[in-house]
């Protein structure tokens, strides 16, 4: 039988120090979400589109060579062509500045709506968990009956009241109510955490309601936060959108897609591009923070965490 040298055998020393060691390097929450965003490739799909139509809002308007309220007799009801890429609408004017004209006002609504929402809700709601009981009571009390309002009649009051439909009117009309179910969804989180020990120990010693909220409850609800917000702001987009549909929102000489989709469609039997490039727009720019919401939601579930 062959004997093994002993040349092949080692000690192992016993390595106290190391052996409480971390295995592998430490990664923050936040570092540790983005890791997992990126695995998401629709998610990351999706926030690459996102960022091509936010920058073709931004941009395509100002290197495009035609105005957005330039009219031009001669080229009335002309079909998507190399002159005019997204065709023109009936008093000549080039639809592809339009659209793009039309993509900044719709999602400045989007996303200013879905901030303000979220602040006033969060502080809300934040309140409402911290103290609790009666005041609690009172507070989701009100928020049921804002709810209960129905939201057209809002924007007609506001319209009503401020004489004219803008960007200030749609927005205190979709936020004047629009936080509660923020404010609900809040409270619910932070209801959790105010019973966490951290939580227990800075009441414990002595600070204020004010600081416990804010360096306490919305840290610690951040991300279930920006996942909402990711969520909201489509839903504020096509508010705007059916608003303007209506004829209820953005007023001429302004324009955004629910507008260019309102004016399109007397005439969207003959001239269906008209109605076409709008409603695509929103469509996919619904799509993608539908997505990314997706993807956010899956990135920060601790449980997926590894």
């Amino acid at each position: 039988m062959e004997q093994i040298p002993k040349e092949k055998f080692a000690f192992v020393q016993n390595r106290e120090a190391e052996a409480d060691s971390i295995a592998r390097p430490h990664v923050g929450y936040w570092k540790d979400c983005w890791r997992r965003f990126k695995e998401n490739k629709v998610a990351v799909g999706a926030l690459i589109l996102l960022g091509v139509l936010v920058l073709m809002c931004i941009f395509a308007p100002i290197l495009s060579p035609y105005e957005y309220e330039t009219m031009d007799k001669s080229a009335r009801l002309v079909f998507p062509s190399k002159t005019h890429w997204f065709g023109t609408d009936k008093l000549g004017r080039d639809v592809f500045t339009r659209v793009w004209i039309g993509g900044r006002v719709s999602m400045v609504i989007g996303l200013a709506a879905a901030l303000i929402s979220t602040t006033i809700g969060c502080i809300y709601g934040g309140i409402a968990a911290y103290f609790g009981g009666a005041v609690d009571n009172i507070m989701m009390r009100i928020v049921e009956v804002l709810i209960s309002v129905p939201y057209l009649i809002v924007v007609i009051l506001m319209s009503v009241i401020l004489q004219n439909s803008n960007i200030t009117t749609l927005l205190l009309a979709m936020t004047i109510t629009g936080w509660c179910g923020t404010a609900r969804f809040v409270r619910a989180q932070m209801l959790q955490i105010k019973s966490e020990e951290y939580t227990l120990a800075a009441q414990a010693l002595g600070v204020s309601p004010w600081k416990v909220v804010t360096r306490h409850f919305i840290p610690n609800t951040m991300g279930v936060i920006i996942v909402s917000i990711t969520f909201d702001i489509p839903g504020y987009i096509f508010s705007e959108a059916f608003l303007s549909y209506l004829g209820l929102g953005i007023q001429p000489p302004g324009t955004s897609w629910g507008a260019l989709a309102s004016a399109a469609q007397s005439q969207f039997t003959f001239y269906p591009y008209l109605l076409l490039f709008p409603v695509l727009m929103i469509a996919l720019t619904m799509l993608c923070f539908t997505l990314i919401g997706d993807g956010l939601r899956d990135a920060m579930d601790p449980k997926g965490r590894k």
